[in-house]
């Protein structure tokens, strides 16, 4: 039985649809499932972190592998369905709740290693990324469906964004498997990828310093078809005069837009207009 047949007899048997209120897309494509399996380098040992399980494709793939699943769903109809599919199994946690305001801490999870897999609706992923990476205890890898464009963006290969930024600064990002809009049912408008973001121990900038800095990258992104002096000279509220004078201290062409930086240049930009302030 081919997964889109499992699926309709599952929604079926619980007269249950796809809601486009909560972004649903079902995917029904065993590939790109072997591809997130082993994008997560999963062992006995992990304890994963399922964001968006849906009706338990991915959950059943990675109960059969790992040491515990705490699975996060939104949808309570969806809840039922994997309470009743995974009904006797033991490393299975299911939690009813927004991923955006699940605490890793309160899953017993605080100073211990695990790993985020997740499908999730497209308009969450940037929030949902940020959650994670940077909760107090980090995941030590995140598997994440999403946008293929917006895997693109945070790996930047069609430009930077604040996203790419703020990515790189936790952990090396790269597309593991491209995914089309037919793997999916409903089929979704755009095609899709699996990114899996490797999380380094430490951030590149240090946790105290880590607001400012991507405040003042925020600001240079802030209007992106502008030049870098004038968006920073309005974010910081200085003139943009003293603002060329100090990118061009550092070694930074003041004509250039954010999107053509890397974290270096942002870290010189950061430290000379705090040593200005």
């Amino acid at each position: 039985m081919s997964k889109l047949e499992q699926l309709e007899k599952i929604l079926k048997k619980y007269n249950l649809f796809a809601k486009k209120s909560l972004g649903q897309n079902f995917l029904i494509d065993d590939v790109a499932l072997d591809y997130i399996i082993e994008a997560g380098d999963l062992n006995s040992d992990d304890h994963i972190v399922e964001v968006g399980p849906g009706t338990g494709f991915l959950t059943e793939r990675l109960t059969e592998k790992v040491k515990k699943v705490t699975a996060i769903e939104l949808d309570k109809d969806m809840v039922h369905v994997l309470s009743d599919r995974f009904k006797g199994v033991d490393n299975l946690e299911l939690i009813n709740e927004n991923a955006l305001d699940f605490e890793v801490e309160n899953a017993g999870l605080k100073n211990k290693k695990y790993k985020v897999i997740a499908n999730i609706p497209y308009y969450i992923t940037s929030p949902l990324i940020k959650h994670f990476l940077r909760s107090n205890s980090k995941p030590s890898i995140m598997v994440i469906l999403m946008q293929k464009e917006v895997a693109e963006k945070i790996c930047g290969i069609t430009g930077k964004s604040l996203i790419t930024i703020e990515s790189q600064l936790f952990g090396k990002s790269e597309i593991i498997h491209k995914v089309p809009s037919s793997s999916f049912h409903p089929a979704p408008k755009v095609n899709s990828a699996v990114l899996k973001i490797t999380v380094f121990d430490k951030p590149l900038v240090p946790k105290d310093e880590l607001e400012d800095f991507l405040r003042i990258v925020k600001f240079g992104f802030s209007q992106k078809r502008k030049k870098l002096s004038n968006t920073l000279s309005a974010g910081l509220r200085m003139e943009t005069p003293k603002v060329k004078e100090l990118l061009k201290k550092v070694n930074i062409d003041p004509d250039l837009r954010a999107e053509h930086l890397e974290i270096e240049d942002w870290k010189r930009i950061v430290a000379i207009v705090k040593n200005n302030n």
